[in-house]
């Protein structure tokens, strides 16, 4: 069973970044990696994703040009660089896979079935 375990949430200003890493105990039967974000009394809503299929990575509208998704060499890492940051970008960031389905712009949770803890972030003054 695939294990994911996210970290590097914390609190900062606004305007300042954070990156987020979420470690990946095996990567070779993934076809989709990615980020989903949830504030308190909201939906859980997708940040970005990797479709491994076809190399292709999604972001949600508001996080466009301020979030970065990435993996490292040996696809063990998932990271999500989060720059600009917003009082709205607050919320428990979770790091999520599938083996099988393959995500796509509209960054649908039913697109993954295997989900890690979350880690807080939280932006403040």
């Amino acid at each position: 069973q695939v294990q994911l375990a996210a970290s590097g949430g914390g609190l900062v200003q606004p305007g300042g970044s954070l990156r987020l890493s979420c470690a990946i105990s095996s990567h070779s039967q993934l076809s989709t990696v990615g980020w989903f974000r949830q504030a308190p009394g909201k939906e859980r809503e997708g940040v970005s994703c990797i479709n491994e299929y076809i190399g292709t990575t999604y972001y949600a509208d508001s996080v466009k040009g301020r979030f970065a998704i990435s993996r490292d060499n040996d696809k063990t890492t998932l990271y999500l660089q989060m720059n600009s940051l917003k009082s709205e970008d607050t919320g428990t960031y979770i790091c999520a896979a599938s083996a099988g389905r393959f995500c796509s712009e509209e960054l649908s949770a039913s697109d993954f079935h295997l989900w890690g803890q979350g880690t807080q972030v939280t932006v403040s003054p």
